[in-house]
């Protein structure tokens, strides 16, 4: 409601009006003085009186501009209580840590000596956030004029006595990673982060590299990798904490009084950790690394009125915040334990890739500790495939109408071919069999005669169509398939034609041949759910009837060939492979069963039977039946 306003100019003026109307005028020498004195009268009062509603307006004003300079004291001296206006105004701008304040003046009531000015504060909050609200500020009349008669309200309708504002930023939990089976593998939790921070200890009294250099002695086990001059000079050139090395809570606790060092600070720090540790650690690694930053949300924030005791009062404005949607990696957890169990029991270094060939869906990627100290071979460490690359030189002479499963083909001992004399595996023969038994007993020879009889592209154009030399940027997760030259030397082309030239693969790159093979084209790998692979390099595409004819000789592998070990599991179409290196060999096996596409590596494991056997374990370890359906 208005409050009564002031005598108008109009009232004064009919005011002396009426004194005109009631004065003598005995001369006009009277009439004359008595009407200047009239005169000045209305002046006087009109002087007064006739800009009653602007001088409140301006005084607000002045205390409102000096407020939005971040002016303490130039907006305290415009109020009648400037030492605690002073306070409440200081704490105002340090409680809501503002960028800035926009405001502007509405309407002013006026009622006799006192004003209330409506006045719209904008703030600009930290993290581009904005918060708008109206307030009354008093003003009222004294002897020396107008000035804002101080109140809490007169900077929050809500604020009381001895009571301040606070902004708060609300932390969004972050988003889990789960895998698609449903269970969680990665959730919020904390480390310790280390730092060092060389103004604390100079103003310790230490020197900054004593202090460096004590810490590092402690955190020695660690190996923090960093160079204690260079830190030393950026730590005190930029007067930040430097970031030394994160580290587990029980780590933390064993050296914690000896990182008690001026200038060494510890803090929690969020950071995504597995649910299980030996759930796929070195990959989960990895995963954390490309991940974290997105599963963070969106922070919330609020202004609370808080109390002399910090205690908070009421809240005045609040944004909940916006957790980040979970990360769901295709990963599943029962494929993925079955492979982590049988690489774990292999001995050597080994890894294990499974896809998912109906979808593209990386289901598995396991490797042990062994093979963790390489990093992660699953997917980028490039081997020879061996005779597991037979896959791909029997589509290409499929493809070229060179063979076929029933056509009868050479398998002798020893094959000469330009300057090379190639082997079988200590020299068998078969002489003259069909292709489907030189692939089951993997006869050498056979392959590379084939090989040699094939254009120089040809088995680079075969293995791009099976997924192998493609560049896959796929989100979360670091790869490499391998490479398959173009040889246009016949040597080169028939050692590559058995997996023994220059031929490299991954085991993630091995695993999409056989996936290929099961689908009829290449399946586009996934890794995290919703986040589309990238494919780049050559995808060229073939007839997938090719790979019916490949499918049986596959199967005779395990049923009659050199991977009889995991004969019985279910319908396995498989290759074996041994990859002769310089001092021993890689033992490979690869292959599918259903819906599940394999590839298993152990480095330096010689006879193929070792990894055959790895892959049995797999497959017991499973589920019954898991993943598995006819296929035409």
């Amino acid at each position: 409601e208005s409050a009564p306003s002031e005598p108008s100019v109009a009232s004064h003026q009919s005011h002396a009006s009426h004194l005109v109307s009631t004065v003598m005028r005995p001369s006009k020498a009277v009439a004359r003085t008595v009407a200047i004195t009239v005169a000045a009268v209305v002046g006087m009062s009109l002087s007064a009186c006739g800009s009653a509603e602007d001088n409140p307006r301006r005084v607000v004003d002045r205390f409102m501009h000096a407020l939005a300079a971040r002016d303490v004291k130039g907006a305290a001296a415009q109020t009648g209580s400037p030492d605690v206006a002073s306070t409440a105004i200081a704490e105002m701008w340090a409680g809501l840590d503002a960028e800035k304040l926009d405001y502007s003046t509405g309407k002013v009531r006026l009622s006799v000596d006192n004003a209330l000015a409506d006045v719209t504060y904008t703030w600009h909050l930290p993290g581009k956030r904005e918060w708008r609200y109206t307030a009354q500020v008093a003003a009222s009349r004294g002897d020396s004029g107008w000035s804002v008669r101080w109140m809490p309200t007169n900077l929050h309708p809500e604020l009381g006595a001895d009571q301040r504002l606070k902004f708060r930023t609300l932390e969004a939990p972050r988003a889990e990673v789960n895998e698609s089976d449903g269970s969680r593998v990665m959730v919020n939790g904390t480390v310790v982060g280390i730092s060092f921070d060389a103004k604390a200890a100079l103003r310790a009294g230490v020197e900054p590299l004593d202090s460096l250099t004590g810490a590092l002695e402690a955190l020695a086990r660690f190996n923090p990798k960093v160079n204690v001059q260079s830190v030393v000079e950026t730590a005190t050139a930029t007067g930040k904490p430097y970031s030394l090395i994160r580290l587990s809570h029980s780590d933390f606790d064993q050296i914690r009084d000896r990182l008690a060092i001026p200038g060494i600070v510890a803090t929690d720090q969020a950071e995504l950790l597995p649910v299980e540790p030996g759930f796929a650690p070195a990959l989960l690694a990895q995963v954390r690394r490309v991940v974290e930053g997105q599963t963070a949300g969106t922070p919330g924030w609020r202004v609370d009125v808080v109390n002399p005791n910090g205690v908070t009062a009421g809240i005045l404005d609040d944004h909940a915040p916006k957790p980040s949607p979970a990360v769901t990696l295709t990963l599943s957890r029962a494929v993925q334990a079955a492979a982590q169990r049988a690489v774990n029991g292999a001995g050597r270094k080994a890894a294990m890739v499974v896809i998912q060939p109906s979808t593209g869906n990386i289901l598995a990627i396991a490797q042990n500790k062994a093979a963790d100290v390489d990093g992660l071979i699953a997917t980028n460490g490039l081997y020879p495939p061996g005779s597991t690359f037979k896959m791909v030189t029997a589509s290409a002479a499929v493809r070229a109408n060179l063979a076929h499963p029933s056509s009868i083909v050479p398998c002798p001992g020893e094959i000469q071919i330009g300057s090379r004399l190639i082997p079988n595996y200590d020299k068998f023969s078969l002489g003259s069999v069909p292709l489907l038994g030189a692939f089951a007993q993997s006869c050498n020879t056979t392959f590379a005669h084939l090989a040699s009889q094939m254009g120089p592209s040809d088995l680079a154009y075969q293995a791009a169509a099976m997924g192998l030399g493609g560049v896959y940027d796929i989100p979360g997760l670091a790869n490499v398939s391998g490479s398959v030259p173009i040889a246009p030397d016949i040597v080169a082309r028939s050692e590559d034609g058995f997996g023994q030239g220059k031929v490299l693969v991954s085991p993630f790159g091995l695993a999409m041949v056989p996936a290929t093979i099961a689908h009829g084209s290449p399946p586009v790998p996934t890794f995290i759910r919703g986040r589309t692979t990238k494919v780049t390099g050559p995808w060229p595409t073939v007839d997938p009837k090719i790979y019916d004819q490949v499918k049986p000789m596959m199967r005779a592998v395990v049923t009659e060939g050199t991977g009889t070990v995991v004969n019985g599991l279910g319908p396995i179409f498989a290759k074996t492979g041994e990859a002769e290196f310089a001092g021993g060999s890689h033992a490979w096996f690869a292959g599918y069963r259903g819906d599940l596409a394999f590839a298993t590596l152990i480095v330096g494991g010689g006879d193929s039977t070792h990894a055959v056997g790895v892959t049995r374990d797999f497959f017991n370890s499973l589920p019954p039946n898991y993943g598995m359906y006819s296929r035409p």
